[in-house]
């Protein structure tokens, strides 16, 4: 298969294939009249409708965002910008939310599947969430965001373990030192398992998890994707999908 060929392809043929883009087929005759009406215009400009590629799906009227990933990168952001810890190492995190916080923090990062690349205060390394590589009480700064719940359940290749989530939340306490800070995201609401995507706990269930760390502060975003800086526990009990953001300091002695 050649590269003008697996183009092609990645242009015309899989974002069609993809059944929450089948609708936007309709707007394929506008594609074309634009298409025309620019090449008239694009006078000494090369426009070749075979290296042409249709985005259909994108003129809204506001700019589309995952309202989980979206606020627990600018929640993490703002306290590590209070915190300014020297070093932040990070567990499974969204690697885009990491690179831009390797620029104004030294970062280590782990991950599953490890991540290949090479990037000025960033350091990657591989490791299993539930048997985190750190010595005990070594790690002042951690966080890992939209990850525990996933632990356990094949998703990524890693080993089936009902006891996931809640095993890799005493990994992250047990490397944490007291005076620590744990900045933790998992989705929140009706307690479930999605197999194999990942699971939903009661804010109190992660809370369980970790009876060595104080809670110092809890963060939510709710079905509605509202984001509420200072969030009650209860506020996440009847909801189906929420994001709980947790800010746990772990007590010295």
């Amino acid at each position: 298969m050649t590269p003008a060929f697996k183009g092609f392809v990645r242009r015309w043929v899989l974002p069609f294939a993809d059944p929450r883009q089948l609708a936007s087929v309709v707007l394929l005759p506008k594609f074309f009249l634009e298409l025309k009406r620019y090449r008239s215009r694009a006078a000494g400009e090369s426009v070749a409708w075979h290296d042409a590629y249709p985005c259909l799906s994108d003129q809204v009227t506001r700019t589309p965002f995952d309202p989980h990933y979206f606020y627990q990168g600018a929640w993490l952001a703002r306290r590590l910008s209070l915190t300014n810890p020297s070093l932040h190492v990070d567990v499974g995190s969204s690697v885009a939310m990491v690179s831009v916080l390797s620029a104004g923090v030294p970062m280590v990062f782990l991950d599953y599947r490890p991540l290949a690349v090479k990037l000025s205060g960033l350091q990657s390394v591989a490791g299993n969430a539930a048997i985190l590589p750190f010595q005990d009480v070594s790690v002042l700064s951690l966080s890992s965001l939209h990850v525990i719940e996933h632990v356990g359940l094949g998703r990524y290749g890693d080993p089936l373990d009902p006891d996931g989530t809640r095993r890799a939340a005493v990994e992250l306490q047990r490397v944490l030192r007291p005076g620590g800070r744990l900045f933790l995201s998992v989705p929140v609401g009706r307690e479930r398992v999605c197999f194999n995507a990942h699971r939903v706990h009661a804010p109190r269930t992660i809370q369980s998890f970790l009876p060595a760390l104080r809670l110092h502060s809890f963060a939510l975003v709710d079905d509605g994707g509202r984001f509420r800086e200072d969030a009650s526990f209860e506020a996440a009990s009847d909801l189906e999908y929420g994001c709980g953001m947790f800010e746990f300091v772990k007590a010295h002695g």
